[in-house]
């Protein structure tokens, strides 16, 4: 074996092997663009710096850049969501180089973010832009060889477009998350079911009958309203945006100020890339036995020296649960530290769907070294042609054909020379 590494014990690689065939069998359009990526080598030359979630859906990706060439170097994009086994078998199985440990601390966090980048990337992939914060301040050594990057998250986007109006990114981003093969299917479907699964899973609350409060309507708040509905739960949605509000109402569910919520739920699900959505006063009105759940990609979304400054008491009562005893003798539970709940306390969004997001990374990679010399430093939708074409894989692959515009209707609709 050639490459550095950094797991938590090799030892575990066989069962993540196993874990890995098993998602590899239900991402049938990554498949296709590996078999593809083998024969082609559209890759051959980079060296890819990958900061996402170390699972097995995460390791098929991975497995499809090396087929194609590249040269891997990965780390986790948030210290909870690395699965250590499928870790250890990217390295032993695979000679992909990982450093990711689950539940590392902040510090070997962005240690192993800079050893990614000790490879020498020519190609970025984020989720949450982490290693494009480190190449764009204490690593900027490193911006020199690197072409283009992608950004998998809506936080991850903000922050990359932020830096694009302020003149100050350095080289083009292809934003994965805006692909409606993307958000439309893997926020929605892949958080909505991931989130409750690890929340049941964290606590075995019984979701049937019980008040759940969605923060924020986008697309993974929409999925988790949804998914909440399913399972029996009245829920509660609040949100700024009024045009998303709306949409809310609309579809059926409560909106209310949280101020207002915070008193009636007994679960709380916060999924709005924004901080401090959750905070002291909404604490002090919550229900002895609340339980906070973040599913927004940065645990800055409930603010914990909060709850603790109003605690008497903190202990780990379940895994990833964290029992805080107010000083009135209410009691408020706190998943997996804030961070994201379905990653760390279950296993991220089913393959099914994650075959279609990274199918979006290994498209906009190829599309990166093919149209890198013609490309700005800014931030770039995935060209529709790429998102067709995953669709039209996927469908494939579910054994589903739809019609085919006819030369008149093209025609028809491309036309204004006929009217009613």
């Amino acid at each position: 074996m050639d490459k550095m590494y950094d797991v938590k014990n090799i030892m575990l690689a066989e069962n993540g092997r196993k874990r890995i065939e098993w998602a590899a069998q239900y991402m049938p359009v990554l498949a296709n663009i590996s078999k593809r990526f083998a024969r082609e080598k559209p890759l051959k030359g980079q060296v890819v710096a990958a900061c996402l979630h170390i699972t097995t859906e995460t390791a098929n990706l991975l497995k499809t850049l090396s087929a194609g060439g590249a040269k891997v170097f990965a780390c986790a994009s948030n210290p909870l969501s690395t699965q250590d086994d499928v870790a250890a078998s990217l390295v032993r199985d695979f000679n992909i180089s990982i450093f990711a440990i689950k539940g590392e601390s902040k510090e070997t966090y962005y240690a192993h973010a800079n050893a990614s980048l000790d490879g020498n990337p020519t190609i970025t992939m984020d989720d949450g832009a982490d290693v494009v914060g480190l190449l764009h301040s204490s690593r900027r050594e490193k911006l020199k060889n690197v072409i283009g990057g992608t950004e998998e998250t809506t936080t991850g986007v903000i922050r990359l477009r932020a830096m694009a109006r302020e003149k100050v990114l350095k080289y083009p981003i292809i934003a994965v998350n805006d692909a409606q093969t993307k958000h439309l299917f893997d926020n929605r479907y892949g958080t909505g079911q991931s989130t409750l699964d690890g929340i049941i899973r964290a606590t075995n609350f019984l979701i049937a009958g019980s008040t759940v409060v969605i923060a924020g309507y986008g697309w993974c708040g929409k999925g988790a309203a949804l998914r909440a509905r399913g399972l029996g739960a009245r829920v509660i949605v609040t949100e700024v945006d009024p045009i998303k509000a709306l949409e809310a109402v609309m579809d059926g569910f409560w909106v209310q100020p949280m101020e207002r919520a915070a008193k009636e739920g007994d679960v709380f699900i916060t999924v709005t890339g924004d901080i401090s959505v959750l905070c002291k006063e909404h604490f002090e009105e919550m229900k002895d036995g609340a339980i906070i759940a973040n599913s927004g990609h940065f645990n800055v979304e409930i603010d914990i020296k909060a709850l603790a400054s109003l605690s008497v008491s903190k202990r780990t009562i379940r895994d990833f649960v964290e029992e805080y005893v107010m000083k009135d003798g209410r009691k408020l539970f706190l998943l997996a530290e804030g961070r994201l709940i379905n990653l760390a306390a279950a296993e991220g969004h089913p393959a099914m769907v994650m075959d279609m997001s990274f199918a979006n990374q290994a498209l906009s990679a190829e599309y990166i070294v093919k149209n890198a010399k013609s490309l700005r430093a800014d931030v770039y939708s995935v060209p529709r042609e790429i998102d067709e074409e995953i669709a039209a894989l996927k469908l494939k692959s579910m054994g589903i054909d739809i019609d085919v515009l006819s030369p008149k209707q093209k025609k028809y609709l491309t036309s204004w020379e006929t009217g009613t």
